[in-house]
């Protein structure tokens, strides 16, 4: 009301704020002399040099009112600082409606106004408002409703703005443009109508001479070009995104100052004939149709710097693709190529290239020349030259493999891992040395035996089980993780490395360090003790675990001790296990569908709307976040897990059944589109640098640099070229060398078994166990073993262990301090431990170093380590900042998964403490 009844006053007070911050920006000693001067007699006593009059502020010519929930532009505003006024904002606030006449009235001499991301459902007054803004040059109206109401265009009175350089109307419901208002806008360079409700090309846009850039994607209706967009000479930009396009006019061929042209999302089988005639074109996206042939006419551009041909049918690039020179970006994932031409070599200006999704098994010689690639995307194709290994770290590996592989003879050594996972008592232990002693099975036959069971009497057919395995196969292993290797086809070299998961939730921690794409996996299920309820755990729960770290996984389904049960119970069990099995996949894959529907729909909302409220779905999520999402929804969709059916039964005394679960094994294996990596060419130098470092194998944990480089000079290896083998190793899994780590890159820790012993050793929960570990076989005085007995018990239930008693623990495995720290360092590094009270960059200076283990916590409230930093956490607040990341997934939170994500947190914060599902702590360095 007092805006209403006092406009000049009004006017002074918007004036006097929104000159304030330039009158703050002045010389602060000429504001303090200046107030001085209106002190009075003070002001007198002391006489001041003469100095001018400070210059009158400048007049304002760019205001952002974004974001400040305004509903209307207020009138009084506008009056005070029109005059000047250029540029205004108001995005983001809550407009309804087109500001009145009053308001714009005062606005002659702006030239961009942004009114994007409001509640615009139609132009005030017929659009007669904007009419008054005849200087306007600029205007956003993008993310409104427009076109909601009344016959789905603009007004005419949109013609008025003849000084329009740029419009922008996507994101609206605008099924039709104003044909005749539009005409009128001759001075127009951009124009953005993308995702409306246009059913067609509109033909006005025809007329616009000027325009240099259009983009109309998103109008899944538009589906075809007319011919006279010949008629858009000046036409730079073009998109057409997702608009239904089914083929392309040969008007299109005659654009010839485009430069852009984005025409991915629709259904092109071919590009028109003249389509090299678009010589000035420098960004062709072509992804998400159906081109079953690499156009030929697009290797007439030779100045075409990106190329993007994502999901589409393609199986063979051309020879000719090198005269593409000027390439920089190009972008083949997700469609059928079997082979890359040796000439793609030659484009030595490439700095992207993502091949991932194919079917590309060799890379051609010289492929590492392509130095300049610094985003590298190859995964998910059968690679065997170069091993997948080598390509995922980046072309600088590939070209390190390629020179090696000139330099020495090429090797092919055929080895798959093999890992065995179920729970405790299937039967794990004894099949794997049922598997891997088949010589001694075959050495006779034996009387059957006998079982009575509560059901009844089961005959089963076979030797008697010897008392060795018998007890294995009751007791299990007692390790929570076993490696050997089998020699399972002596004839062809093929050997499985065997892993053995202990299905004790204890090794939860450290046993997603053993699963790994590439692997065959075998999911043991006791048949003797299986019922359909129990479903979950036994065969679901690991499912869902595998899939979380390796989605598209392979499966052997195998049922132990089948000749414990009678034959019909056997048929029954293992068919229950497939239907149910069959049951969870489809409902896995139909609720990925329906999350990533979810994803679809958020997308299709505004932001602002997405921030309402913390209970919409995706709350404060960003675009490019759900669209990150949504791609890895649809990764999950398109690897589902290859489960191998039927389940297998075996009774681990019967030497055919052993024998025909070996073949399936074996065939499976051998099988070039299951198992490509099996075929790996390595150089010759780098198997005999494995065989080196593991045969004889090595009693020590661990070689230093120095002693590695020596058994590369064996291998005919230089220490420059040492580097790449051993990363390979590391990645195929035969070793660990990490050398990005300050620490540990001077050390290769090539002893496997030695190092699991360790990692078991803080998966024990048995407090018996553990102290008698700490004790030894030496006497000890009461008081020691009472206070290992409270070492114990801390670390059992709070997870903290000082360094000294972590040196007790290891005794058999380290000889000394340098030792430990070095174990130390590569159980932090693995994400098993950290050091609660190390200074971020001094040492302790001789204090007792304490290490938390979080898979051991069990308070449910953060307050352990609160005596050891001297600080009391529990009457500390930690409102001040508060920081939450939300993690979902699909299935199942892998276990162990927030015991290790703490762990790699810890150099991020101070002043932390852990509970079992939260923790709290500053952000720090």
């Amino acid at each position: 009301m007092a805006e209403t009844e006092r406009p000049e006053e009004a006017a002074r007070l918007w004036r006097d704020a929104a000159l304030r911050a330039t009158k703050l920006r002045g010389n602060l000693r000429e504001l303090e002399l200046g107030a001085r001067e209106e002190g009075g007699p003070e002001a007198e006593q002391e006489p001041t040099p003469p100095k001018s009059s400070p210059p009158p502020p400048s007049p304002l010519e760019t205001l952002n009112l974004s974001g400040r929930g305004l509903e209307e532009l207020p009138e009084g505003l506008c009056a005070a600082v029109g005059s000047s006024l250029r540029v205004l904002s108001l995005r983001r606030t809550r407009l309804a409606r087109l500001p009145a006449d009053a308001a714009l009235r005062h606005l002659g001499r702006l030239a961009e106004l942004d009114l994007s991301h409001n509640r615009l459902r139609s132009l005030r007054d017929d659009g007669q408002a904007l009419a008054l803004l005849r200087g306007l040059r600029k205007l956003s109206l993008s993310h409104n409703q427009l076109g909601a109401d009344g016959d789905g265009t603009l007004p005419a009175g949109l013609g008025g703005l003849q000084q329009l350089e740029e419009l922008d109307l996507s994101f609206n419901r605008l099924r039709r443009l104003p044909e005749e208002a539009l005409g009128r806008l001759q001075q127009l360079r951009t124009l953005d109508v993308d995702h409306n409700q246009l059913p067609s090309f509109p033909r006005v846009l025809l007329e616009l001479a000027a325009l240099e850039e259009l983009d109309c994607s998103g109008n899944r209706l538009l589906q075809a070009l007319p011919e006279g967009i010949s008629s858009l000479r000046r036409l730079k930009i073009l998109w057409l995104s997702g608009t239904g396009l089914a083929t392309l006019p040969e008007g299109l061929c005659q654009l010839g100052a485009l430069e852009s042209l984005m025409l991915d999302g629709n259904h092109l089988r071919a590009l028109p004939a003249g389509f090299g005639s678009l010589q000035r074109l420098k960004m062709l996206n072509l992804s998400s149709n159906l081109l079953a042939d690499f156009p030929a006419t697009v290797l007439a551009l030779p100045g075409l710097e990106e190329l993007y041909l994502s999901r589409n049918q393609l199986t063979l690039l051309p020879a000719g693709l090198c005269q593409l020179g000027r390439l920089r970006t190009l972008w083949l994932d997700n469609n059928r190529i079997r082979y890359l031409p040796d000439s793609i070599v030659q484009l030595r200006h490439l700095e992207e290239l993502v091949l991932q999704g194919n079917q590309i098994a060799i890379l051609p010689e010289g492929f590492g020349q392509l130095s300049r690639v610094s985003l590298w995307k190859i995964k998910d194709n059968p690679l065997i030259q170069p091993p997948y290994e080598v390509c995922m770290k980046g072309i600088p590996y590939i070209a390190a493999y390629q020179q090696e592989l000139a330099h020495s003879q090429p090797a092919l050594k055929p080895r798959l891992k093999l890992v065995l996972m179920g729970l405790k008592n299937a039967g794990k232990t004894l099949l794997r040395k049922c598997l891997m002693e088949e010589e001694e099975e075959e050495q006779g036959q034996r009387d059957s035996i006998s079982v009575n069971q509560d059901s009844g009497k089961a005959r089963a057919r076979g030797p008697i089980i010897p008392p060795m395995l018998s007890a294995a196969g009751l007791l299990g292993s007692r390790k929570g993780i076993e490696v050997t290797d089998w020699t399972a086809d002596v004839e062809r070299g093929l050997t499985f490395i065997v892993y053995e998961l202990a299905g004790d939730p204890s090794y939860d921690v450290i046993q997603p360090f053993f699963l790994s794409p590439g692997a065959l996996y075998v999911l043991v299920v006791n048949l003797s003790t299986y019922v359909p309820q129990c479903f979950y755990p036994s065969v679901g729960y690991f499912l869902h675990w595998l899939g979380a770290k390796v989605p598209h996984a392979v499966v052997c389904m195998v049922g132990t001790h089948a000749d414990l049960c009678a034959e019909r119970e056997v048929e029954e069990k293992c068919l229950d296990i497939h239907r149910q099995i069959a049951r969870q996949e489809k409902r896995d894959y139909e609720g990925l569908q329906s999350l990533a529907q979810q994803v679809d729909e958020a997308l299709g909302q505004d932001f602002d709307l997405r921030c309402s409220s913390p209970h919409v779905a995706f709350y404060g999520v960003s675009d490019k976040n759900l669209r990150r999402k949504k791609a890895q929804f649809q990764y999950l969709l398109n690897h589902r897990p290859q489960i191998l059916s039927p389940v297998l039964p075996i009774g681990c005394w019967d030497c055919c059944q052993v024998r025909r679960l070996r073949d399936k094994l074996l065939s499976v294996a051998e099988h070039r589109d299951i198992f490509p990596n099996l075929h790996r060419v390595l150089p010759r130098s780098w198997q005999v640098l494995e065989e080196l470092h593991f045969q004889p194998r090595a009693q020590q944990l661990w070689l230093s640099w120095w002693d590695s480089a020596r058994l590369g000079l064996q291998a005919g290896l230089t220490e420059d070229r040492l580097q790449s083998a051993l990363s390979y190793l590391h990645e195929s899994g035969k070793l660990l060398y990490f050398e990005e780590h300050l620490t540990l890159r001077e050390y290769v820790f090539h002893n496997l078994p030695r190092l699991i012993d360790i990692l078991n050793v803080f998966c024990q929960r048995d407090a018996t166990v553990l102290l008698q570990k700490l004790l030894g076989s030496a006497p000890v005085d009461e008081l020691k073993a009472t206070q290992l007995n409270h070492y114990v018990e801390g670390f059992l239930l709070h997870g903290l262990l000082p360094a000294h008693v972590i040196r007790l623990l290891l005794k058999p495995h380290i000889q000394s301090r340098e030792d430990l720290q070095l174990i130390l360092e590569l159980l932090e590094k693995m994400g098993l431990c950290y050091c609660v009270n190390k200074p971020k960059s001094k040492p302790l200076n001789g204090a007792t170093a304490w290490y938390k283990f979080p898979c051991y916590v069990k308070n449910e409230m953060p307050h352990a380590e609160a005596w050891i930093n001297g600080t009391n956490l529990g009457g500390q607040s930690f409102v001040a900042e508060q920081l939450q990341i939300e993690y979902s997934f699909p299935f199942i939170f892998p276990p162990g998964l927030f015991a290790r994500y703490s762990v790699q947190i810890n150099s991020h914060v101070v002043q932390r403490s852990d509970g079992k599902y939260q923790i709290y702590a500053y952000r720090g360095k």
